[in-house]
This record gives C-alpha cells, structure tokens and sequence, in this order.
C-alpha cells in the first residue's frame, strides 16, 4: 500500500536550461549524489555506482517529497500518482496540495496527513487510528494489530 508523504508539496519548478555550453544538474537514481550534465543530454551515468538515470525533457514540471521509508528527498515529474523510491523501494503517494489533508493524531499529537475523502488516518508512531470529518473528536480508536 502506499505512504502518503511529504507534509508540504513543492510548488512548480519547470526545467529551464542554462546558457549555451553551461552544466545542468540532477540526482543519480541509484546513489542520489548530485550529477552534472551537458545542455541536450537524454540521460547520465554516474561514475560513483554507474547507474543511468534518465534526463526529464525540457519544459517538463518536477516536484520533490520525501520518502516515508528511508526519508530521502525524492524528485518526480509532477501528475505522477506515486513515486517508488530508489533506495528502499518504498511506494510514496505523490498528491499535490488540493489532495491532503492534515489532522493532528488522537493520541501523541503527531502531524498527520491523508487523502481528501478519507474516514480515519493511522498514525505511524503510535497505531492510533484518528476518525476524520464531521465526528471526528468523538470516534477515536485505538488500532489493534
């Protein structure tokens, strides 16, 4: 199943490239260092773990989140519904700011986010299971698993 993510979502970065003969930058989808790559390339090698990792074509809009399983910063093309991550494998839902919401857990106080829609939010800390909408304060439970 996946795990909703990343509290805040980035507001729009579309690819813009640099000057004639300048460098661009991503990061490598196998060791997540930093690569640099000439204007027009389609994808890089890195030379630390010789991973591939595709170049996003021009004009295309990224957006970043952090992964729920290992708390990398994951880049992605923003639309995408969920983005696996490349070191634990952890399938992240990617959902733009008008998809979440936020409640506060019924039990440690922990931040939570879920989906617009949703009827309870589980909290990763503790297990509480925290109703959401119109009764929200009055049916909380306690997740037994």
């Amino acid at each position: 199943m996946p795990v909703p993510l990343a509290p805040y979502p980035t507001p729009p970065v579309p690819y813009t490239p640099p000057a004639n003969g300048a460098q661009s930058q991503l990061v490598c989808s196998g060791c997540r260092n930093l690569l640099l790559y000439p204007v027009g390339a389609t994808s890089v090698c890195c030379a630390v773990c010789n991973a591939v990792t595709a170049v996003p074509p021009p004009g295309t809009e990224m957006a970043q989140l952090v992964c729920g399983g290992c708390h990398t910063l994951l880049m992605y093309i923003r639309g995408a519904t969920s983005v696996q991550c490349s070191c634990c494998h952890t399938v992240n839902l990617a959902l733009e700011a008008n998809q979440v919401a936020h409640v506060n857990c019924g039990n440690c106080r922990m931040l939570l986010m879920y989906q617009y829609g949703a009827r309870s939010v589980k909290c990763a800390v503790c297990n509480f299971v925290t109703s959401v909408g119109a009764s929200a304060s009055t049916t909380e439970q306690k997740f037994h698993n």
